[in-house]
């Protein structure tokens, strides 16, 4: 077994046939019930087994009443798997290829929309493509456009401002959304009903996303707006999970996109304070790379429009 730690020459000679039989045979249990399952006869059978085993150089079954595995044997097995499994994925693939289709998305999404709108896309879409995987990632929205336009994504979507208006990429507003002022259960604000102005609020503990977001340059001009000069944030944050813990573990007040405090309201994680004013946060799109057309990324869009426009019953009360 001189070239098998750490050669690959012996591999060369490795067929998908001999890959194939291997998990067949254990899970048929005999030589006999392999062959039938595989459409071959038993001597057939045995001859892939045996330049299997010449292959790897060590046997791969103990005969018996019932065939069992080796520690050779278990070893290939695995690898039967993983190969088999990249062969099924990669067929799937070109033959969605063939078709002018993609075998996956690779999604870019900001608190805007995990919220409701793009968990109900996915689950919508999948039941229409259930061949297609979709992969999710949360970052702030600067970065999503990076990657779609180095094409590592294939859709982004978030809050759209002028940064969405590059050359190479396309959007679509799926909804407007605002911005609402909201506390946790350790605030003596919860529950509280009481109509408040702004000016009001700016005094207390604040949590609000940093500075480079375009929730906070909106929450920043509201409160210049309402005569407040500046205020100073006690946290600094965008993950939404860092939001609600913090305001159900001290008295602060945070800002929080419409789309989301309805989806938290819902929970009981989060109670929104009525205030004086409309705070607008924005159009909240979908933007993809127009030099990577896919008809996969097409019928996402359009699914993704069709649930911008239809109500979510989970927040019907």
């Amino acid at each position: 077994m001189s070239d098998l730690p750490n050669g690959y020459t012996w591999a060369r000679k490795l067929r998908v046939r001999h890959l194939e039989s291997l998990l067949v045979l254990e899970e048929a249990g005999t030589l006999t019930e392999a062959a039938t399952r595989l459409h071959m006869t038993q001597p057939a059978m045995s001859h892939w087994l045996a330049e299997m085993e010449a292959l790897v150089e060590a046997p791969l079954i103990i005969r018996g009443r019932r065939l069992e595995l080796t520690l050779a044997g278990e070893l290939m097995k695995q690898l039967a798997i993983s190969v088999l499994g990249d062969v099924a994925k990669t067929g799937q693939a070109l033959n969605a290829a063939a078709q002018g289709k993609s075998s996956c998305l690779r999604i870019g999404t900001v608190w805007a929309g995990v919220a409701s709108l793009l968990p109900r896309t996915v689950a919508c879409f999948q039941q229409e493509h259930p061949d297609v995987s979709i992969t999710v990632t949360e970052a702030p929205f600067s970065n999503l456009l990076e990657q779609l336009a180095r094409k590592e994504l294939d859709i982004a979507v978030g809050m759209l401002d002028a940064r969405a208006y590059q050359g190479q990429l396309v959007h679509e507003i799926l909804f407007e959304d605002d911005i609402c002022i909201v506390v946790g259960r350790g605030s003596p604000l919860w529950g509280d009903t009481s109509l408040h102005t702004l000016k009001s609020l700016a005094d207390r503990q604040w949590i609000t996303p940093q500075k480079s977001t375009a929730m906070r340059s909106q929450l920043d001009a509201a409160f210049v707006d309402a005569g407040i000069a500046w205020i100073t944030p006690k946290v600094e944050t965008s993950a939404i999970t860092t939001l609600i813990t913090l305001l159900h573990h001290g008295d602060y007040i945070g800002a929080c996109s419409e789309a989301m405090t309805q989806v938290q309201m819902v929970r009981g994680t989060l109670h929104r304070i009525k205030i004086d004013r409309r705070v607008k946060f924005g159009a909240v799109g979908i933007v993809w790379n127009k030099e990577t057309p896919s008809s996969t990324v097409n019928e996402f869009i359009t699914t993704a429009k069709l649930m911008a426009n239809t109500a979510d019953p989970s927040l019907e009360s």
